[in-house]
């Protein structure tokens, strides 16, 4: 049984509300953001089926040490999981560059982690903690 489902790609922006509003007006709706109230640095949105997250590049900076440019060429494959740990030590126990270790986020609520691909893709691995 593969140990990952809910495919989901993020962008990173330097403008959150500009670029969620341009993917709501192709019809985008919105199913999520963090923090729910105030100022968000991520927000999800949903079309057919299709999951995409949009998130601030100071919110990756400062709360992963990621180092997205916002320039349109860093986008992520996230992956949810049962086990962070256990994933990502798979992957790179096959070669694949750990990008950021894996670390409690949302004041405990999950559990990530980075790794690439071969060319350099960053994949975010993901599990719920609740």
């Amino acid at each position: 049984m593969p140990g990952f489902r809910s495919p989901q790609i993020n962008l990173y922006s330097r403008d959150l509300h500009r670029a969620a509003a341009f993917y709501v007006g192709m019809g985008f709706v919105e199913t999520f953001r963090t923090p729910a109230v105030g100022e968000p640095v991520h927000i999800e949105l949903k079309l057919d089926g299709f999951k995409l997250g949009i998130a601030t590049i100071e919110a990756a900076q400062e709360d992963h040490g990621l180092r997205p440019q916002g320039d349109g060429r860093w986008i992520e494959i996230v992956l949810w999981t049962d086990d962070v740990d256990a994933e990502a030590g798979k992957l790179v126990s096959q070669g694949a560059p750990l990008i950021s270790p894996a670390h409690d986020f949302l004041e405990g609520k999950l559990r990530v982690a980075w790794v690439a691909d071969p060319d350099g893709n960053p994949i975010q691995l993901v599990q719920r903690k609740e």
